[in-house]
């Protein structure tokens, strides 16, 4: 079935790149392949818009077979009628094909069921036609009858989208406290929250979320209610005909459906659609920090020793090599006159080049014994950078088994003071070995929408890592799982072959893998690096289908490969227009001239020192107006938590970012941002601290 008009109407990208987009996707093409190597195909649609693609056209998919599970239901109980039919194949809206079905839907007994049973249906019907004249009925045989009513009212189409009208416009989020469990200390978090009386089309997010935790947690009850008044008058304006005793009836009925069965149907459903935007808006929020922390600037092969800082037990020392290899580890002991002559002598031995150091508890105390034993050097022996990085992660990557297949022999201490420093070498390819929900860039994402979330995470890593590519010589398989096409057996078969063959001298190689087909071949071959091949163009993001294309330009002007590459005023010669055909587009064109000038480029930007305030080291030590560096280390819908160096964050709340109004604070700061905040004001008591960018000068 063709869905392209409908996926069109949905994200407001035009039919045709649709079509284009949806066929090859069918043809198990990739969102980063389509987006880099298919312009030509989409008109140059970016991941985002690929990705909506893809999720409305799996949405359409699935509300298919949803129709046909719905048809097959109504056919077994013999009441599909051609009206019916048709008004199911033509709904595309999920909420409205379940009020379709509502009335058909297997359900338990209900009171409506029970008056059928005595008989009673002839005896509604006659009260919905709301006629004068007496009723001849007895109490008990009307109240079925108004049962049987109320319960037509509640599966009617028109009264479902009558009172989601007025949900939608009016409909009031109210909280109210658990009594017995308001003065326990764990309530105390969820103060803010013990009376809540908020439209619900106003509320935030993250307040939504927090609320939903609250009452999930037992210590608030949520009630959502639009005006009572209105949603009865429209009611009474679809039922009700005249002032007729039969009309009272209906009346009666019609008000007792609205509280027993419509209302809490309609506000269950709103909850759910409230929770599910929040989740949207939160996940999202989520998914842009974590491509924050992936493009993080990674310091690249280096010498290294990592220090995991520590006050009772020490500080976890490992020695890394270059390439990431762990040479030797230790205990350093702070304040020891024995620990700096060992950090001394690492230093001398190892040639190290730089130095990180964990974020977390004593952090500021080890970077500073680390700075006075630097000092101690002799000038003959170049002085390592210092460079302090974030440990969010770093604990769940030591446990994990990810961990204990490369260190099989070293306890969590090391394995975690390794992942520290090959962290500050390239982030990206140790991030990729820890489940994103535990590196702590997000908020709520135990609340949210797991599927939702991990569809979304992945997504992003997968995303990152094929812009940025890998090197196949040297990339581990968790790295190389996330590449286009490849997924963890490939992978796995790409370490397993380079362990067995040696390096790979070049991207056609690849085909000598095990199931590496050439279909897969097509998908990842772009995203993957051989800097050591004979064809230069294996080290870009050069596609090996545009080759041939490639080794014309440099014929028509006279050169070799080797020599066009990074050569900025040959490749401005190139007329781009000469190489156009059907299948290779000015998009194409423009990227592979792109490439050839920088080929193989890192889009990360490159690592830089930081250093907290000396002035500071606890919250004690705080002054309103304190102007002081800090580095942001999460950022949500309401703000940014920034570290200033006393182990506890600060909030920059988005009202404090800028003198404009801002929508988001992603407009204003990026993840793991060096910057300078004011102290805006410390809450000693909840141990608060609030920080303003207001007027404060960036150097």
């Amino acid at each position: 079935m063709d869905y392209s008009s409908l996926i069109s109407q949905a994200t407001g990208i035009s039919p045709k790149q649709v079509a284009a987009t949806v066929l090859l996707l069918d043809d198990n093409a990739t969102i980063p392949f389509i987006a880099r190597y298919r312009k030509e195909r989409t008109g140059s649609l970016d991941e985002v818009q690929i990705a909506s693609i893809a999720g409305e056209y799996g949405r359409l998919k699935e509300l298919q077979d949803r129709k046909q599970t719905i048809l097959s239901s109504i056919r077994e109980q013999d009441k599909l009628t051609a009206e019916l039919q048709q008004s199911i194949e033509q709904c595309w809206n999920a909420t409205e094909l379940e009020d379709i079905y509502l009335p058909y839907k297997p359900h338990r007994k209900t009171r409506a069921d029970v008056a059928r049973e005595k008989g009673l249906q002839p005896l509604a019907d006659l009260l919905m036609k709301q006629q004068n004249g007496k009723i001849n009925a007895t109490e008990e045989q009307l109240q079925g009858a108004r049962d049987i009513i109320a319960e037509q009212i509640a599966l009617d189409t028109k009264a479902r989208q009558a009172i989601r009208r007025e949900f939608a416009y009016s409909a009031i989020l109210t909280t109210k406290v658990v009594k017995e469990k308001a003065d326990s200390a764990e309530a105390q978090k969820y103060i803010d929250y013990f009376s809540v009386q908020e439209p619900l089309k106003r509320i935030s997010s993250h307040r939504l979320l927090a609320i939903r935790r609250a009452e999930n947690e037992g210590f608030i009850r949520v009630d959502i209610s639009p005006d009572k008044e209105k949603c009865l008058d429209k009611l009474a304006y679809l039922y009700l005909k005249n002032n007729s005793d039969t009309a009272y009836q209906v009346e009666l009925a019609m008000e007792d459906g609205y509280k027993r069965l419509l209302k809490p149907s309609i506000e269950t459903e709103y909850a759910a659609q409230s929770k599910e935007k929040a989740d949207t808006e939160a996940i999202k929020v989520f998914a842009d920090n974590l491509r924050q922390l992936l493009m993080d600037a990674p310091l690249g092969q280096k010498r290294i020793i990592a220090i995991d800082p520590g006050f009772r037990t020490g500080c976890k020392t490992v020695v890394l090599s270059a390439q990431g290899d762990l040479l030797q580890h230790d205990v350093i002991q702070l304040r020891m006159a024995d620990s700096a002559q060992l950090l001394l002598k690492l230093i001398k031995h190892y040639q190290t080049e730089a130095i990180a150091i964990g974020n977390g508890t004593a952090s500021r105390e080890t970077e500073e014994f680390v700075r006075q034993t630097l000092d101690k050097l002799p000038k003959s022996v170049v002085r390592p950078e210092i460079y302090v990085v974030s440990e969010s992660g770093a604990s769940i990557y030591s446990a994990s088994q990810i961990a204990r297949d490369e260190f099989p022999d070293e306890d969590i201490t090391v394995r975690g003071a390794v992942s520290i420093g090959r962290r500050l070498m390239d982030p990206l390819a140790e991030l990729v070995k820890i489940d994103p929900k535990s590196i702590g860039v997000g908020q709520y994402q135990h609340d949210v929408d797991q599927k939702m979330l991990k569809e979304s995470l992945n997504q992003t890593v997968e995303s990152v890592v094929n812009q940025v590519g890998v090197d196949v010589n040297t990339a581990s398989k968790y790295l190389m799982m996330y590449i286009s096409g490849l997924g963890a057996t490939l992978a796995q078969n790409i370490v397993d072959y380079r362990s067995q063959n040696g390096p790979f001298a070049s991207r056609k190689e690849l085909l000598k893998v095990p199931k590496m087909g050439p279909k897969t071949f097509e998908q990842a071959a772009g995203f993957l690096r051989v800097s050591n091949s004979a064809n230069p163009l294996d080290n870009s993001a050069v596609h090996p289908e545009r080759y041939t294309l490639v080794a014309r330009m440099a014929k028509d002007l006279g050169c070799t490969i080797a020599e066009l590459i990074g050569n900025t005023e040959l490749i401005k010669q190139i007329n781009l227009a000469v190489y156009q055909s059907d299948e290779v587009g000015m998009p194409t064109l423009k990227d592979i001239a792109s490439e050839l000038e920088k080929p193989a480029r890192d889009p990360r930007e490159n690592a830089e020192q930081f250093s907290f305030s000396n002035e500071i080291h606890s919250i004690d030590d705080l002054k309103t107006g304190m102007v002081v560096p800090g580095i942001v280390t999460n950022i949500t819908a309401f703000g940014a938590f920034v570290d200033i160096g006393i182990h506890k964050d600060g909030l920059i709340h988005i009202s404090q970012m800028a003198d404009r109004r801002i929508s988001s604070p992603a407009e204003v700061v990026h993840l793991h941002q060096q910057l300078l905040v004011c102290v805006q004001d410390v809450d000693m008591q909840r141990g608060r601290i609030h920080l303003s960018l207001k007027g404060v000068k960036q150097s």
